[in-house]
């Protein structure tokens, strides 16, 4: 993937697990619900393989990378 970068999460599936929130603390947060929230939705196109990493690892498959 080439260009700009855009992350996102679907609060319905999130499970709360906060394995993105591991991965890359900088991207992801997690709500007092522990449903996973982005706090930067355009990251640097370098930060690539750590979005594919957190949507890799959510057991949920919540994280939409576009």
């Amino acid at each position: 993937m080439t260009g700009p970068v855009r992350i996102a999460v679907d609060g319905e599936l999130c499970i709360a697990s906060g394995q993105c929130v591991l991965v890359a603390p900088d991207i992801f947060d997690q709500d007092d619900d522990g449903i996973a929230i982005v706090i930067d939705p355009d990251p640097a196109p370098g930060r690539q393989a750590d979005l594919e990493d957190a949507a890799n690892r959510c057991p949920a498959r919540a994280i939409v990378i576009s």
